[in-house]
């Protein structure tokens, strides 16, 4: 019978968790703001126009930041055009999405969105349309107290504090053809470290993430990181990462196993990174920001089918089935057992875009099924990585080799003397014994142990049905002396949490 062992040992750590690693995005692109975020006349909006029950759920994922307003779109926008009276905002055609633009929220309304959000804005500039011009200038009407222009116009507009956005991403995916402004290698470090240099020098306090490759599978990677970070290495702080899977054969066993990409690209930019460190002879290290990052694939066909120039057009809304909340909770575990070099991540997006949260303009919002392991990790993979050996039974696919049955990290937080395992399943018919030996945690006992299951692989929470795909408590667990002994079920998302037994 297969089995899996896990031996956990308290001293052996990776890293602490960045909080931000569970960041979100939300781009001017289809509902994510106008019928998402912002909806003046839904019955739950508030004053401003924001969807309080859309509020709700974000906050309830406790997102810590969200990287804004692109994306795509970043790369054609002026951001002046979202300020000022709304009155006079101008409507704009939007070239990356084939929408119209009306500028009804803009940096101000995000940044009071955020607020109400319990989040902080990672605010990205245009290097596509624009340079370092345009970019000092948003820096200093967002995070400049007073007495110069930007500054007293962001006042004029009725925001008297600064906004003291911290991190910001100087472009987005500048190596993709389909970008505005597409820049080589060269071109982009150039502009790129241009841009960081005077934004820097209006708010050395700010950090910066530079634009690695749009995905692992771009012809210049990794040489496009090795450029950009030869010209930027001084001036940034992280270094951008995107990736998105989909099953789109139906091969479900090989789609699990995409989590696997996602650990070998993190592995390769680290080493770049690392080469460029080595090669300046810097004693400085840059980290990731792995700022786009989810399943996406279904909705590709009825979004090339919507009529461009319209407004807010349903576009991306992919809907979201039980095993891609599996491999989501698989990519979450990647980015953990990464938390010593990625310290920012971006689930992409956060509203009815590529989203762990669907709100319909005529009526409530819900919880796709990838909202569960994202909520999961938020709440209780807050803490120290630690180090485990995993022996577990493995498989082979079609595009990978040896990929192991049992995805699998565990976090500690030590305030609440709380130990995480959170665990996936990903053989598609079997149920998997498991032993964990806690080397360390020999008094702690049984808090919980929630399992994310399905019968179909293929279920999915809709508008009529939002709890078809829920978490449930599982009684198939118990810790005697020391050792865990579990049973996960066939293709499913396990948090089994402990704690230290006489913690009060």
């Amino acid at each position: 019978m297969k089995q899996a062992r896990v031996v956990l040992d308290r001293q052996y750590t990776i890293a602490s968790v960045d909080e931000r690693l569970f960041g979100s995005f939300i781009e001017h692109l289809g509902r994510a703001v106008y019928g998402g975020i912002f909806q003046p006349d839904h019955p739950s909006a508030d004053e401003q126009g924001f969807r309080t029950d859309v509020l709700d759920l974000v906050r309830e994922l406790r997102v810590p930041t969200v990287r804004y307003p692109g994306g795509n779109f970043v790369s054609g926008y002026n951001w002046e055009d979202g300020v000022g009276p709304r009155e006079d905002r101008p409507r704009r055609l939007e070239l990356a999405w084939q929408a119209v633009e009306t500028n009804q929220v803009g940096v101000n309304e995000f940044v009071d969105w955020c607020r109400k959000a319990h989040t902080d804005v990672m605010m990205a500039v245009n290097l596509g349309s624009r340079s370092a011009d345009a970019a000092r200038s948003l820096v200093e009407y967002c995070n400049h107290p007073k007495g110069t222009y930007w500054s007293d116009l962001r006042r004029s507009h009725g925001w008297e504090m600064p906004h003291a956005i911290k991190t910001w991403c100087l472009g987005n995916e500048m190596d993709g053809s389909w970008q505005i402004g597409h820049k080589t290698a060269q071109e982009y470090g150039r502009t790129a470290v241009e841009a960081a240099k005077v934004m820097k020098w209006v708010d050395p306090s700010i950090e910066l993430v530079v634009c690695g490759s749009s995905n692992r599978g771009m012809p210049e990677f990794p040489q496009w990181e090795a450029t950009v970070l030869e010209h930027t290495y001084d001036l940034v702080d992280y270094i951008s990462l995107h990736t998105y899977y989909g099953n789109r054969d139906g091969d479900t066993a090989n789609f699990l196993a995409r989590s696997l990409d996602m650990d070998a690209f993190i592995e390769s930019v680290t080493a770049v990174c690392d080469f460029v460190k080595a090669k300046k002879r810097s004693r400085k290290t840059i980290n990731l920001s792995f700022d786009e990052w989810n399943v996406w694939f279904h909705s590709n066909e009825e979004t090339a089918a919507i009529e461009p120039w319209s407004t807010a057009p349903p576009q991306l809304e992919d809907v979201y089935t039980h095993e891609d909340a599996v491999l989501v909770g698989c990519m979450l575990i990647s980015l953990l057992k990464h938390a010593d070099r990625v310290k920012i991540g971006c689930l992409a997006q956060l509203v009815n875009v590529i989203a762990p949260i669907m709100a319909d303009s005529q009526g409530g919002a819900w919880r796709q099924t990838i909202f569960y392991p994202f909520l999961h990790a938020s709440l209780y993979g807050r803490g120290t990585v630690l180090q485990p050996i995993v022996n577990s039974p493995k498989y082979d696919t079609k595009d990978f080799s040896e990929v192991p049955l049992l995805e699998m990290v565990p976090v500690f937080l030590e305030d609440n003397e709380e130990l995480t395992l959170f665990l996936v399943n990903r053989d598609l018919e079997n149920t998997l014994p498991l032993e964990v030996t806690l080397g360390g945690f020999e008094d702690y006992g049984l808090l919980e142990h929630v399992v994310l299951r399905h019968d179909d692989p293929k279920a999915t929470n809709t508008r009529n049905r939002p709890n078809n795909v829920v978490p449930q408590r599982s009684a198939s667990s118990q810790v005697d002396a020391g050792t865990v002994t579990a049973s996960l079920a066939p293709l499913s998302w396990n948090v089994i949490r402990l704690q230290r037994s006489d913690h009060h």
